[in-house]
């Protein structure tokens, strides 16, 4: 029985390498205008915040809700980098898009938000505005803008940190390799 899983899971591997391997970071076509935060249900941590007033910064947009383990997983990752680069010109803007029924109470959002430490802004989207807005369809999502408020990048689910991290310090002008 083991065997055949294996020889299963191989044969799948063979006809749909991407989906397991090359799926989760993707380079958007160039020129891709980031959308903006319109629709968030209210804001924590933040007055509004709309991709205009964030020109001249890089701006890494997180799509994550507060019982997705995986976005738990990413958590420390993207604290590590607010802290290492919010203020050489990063800022990070989180988009809570519930995907259960209890994830959409703003209480108990903002008690996850404190207990969690997130101190960058947070947008509330029960709608799933901002979600349809970037044609997302996972947890967690990351989408790197450019100063120019272009989406350069993307990535969706844990992992591949160092590259995340690696063109974030290219766009802030950091040396290639340092």
């Amino acid at each position: 029985m083991t065997a055949a899983l294996a020889a299963l899971g191989a044969t799948l591997l063979a006809f749909w390498p991407t989906t397991w391997t090359a799926a989760s970071t993707e380079q958007p076509a160039a020129d891709t205008q980031a959308p903006d935060f319109t629709g968030a249900d209210r804001w924590f941590n933040s007055a509004p915040l709309n991709i205009d007033s964030l020109r001249g910064k890089v701006v890494l947009v997180e799509f994550w809700t507060r019982e997705c383990i995986n976005c738990i997983h990413v958590l420390p990752h993207t604290k590590a980098l607010y802290h290492k680069y919010h203020d050489k010109g990063l800022q990070i803007v989180g988009v809570h898009t519930p995907e259960y029924d209890e994830e959409r109470d703003p209480v108990l959002l903002r008690k996850a938000i404190g207990e969690y430490g997130i101190t960058w802004p947070v947008a509330m989207d029960n709608n799933s505005r901002i979600w349809n807005a970037y044609a997302n369809h996972y947890w967690p999502a990351l989408y790197l803008i450019d100063q120019h408020g272009h989406i350069i990048y993307s990535h969706v689910g844990e992992g591949g940190y160092d590259v995340t991290e690696q063109r974030i310090r290219q766009l802030l002008g950091y040396p290639q390799g340092t």
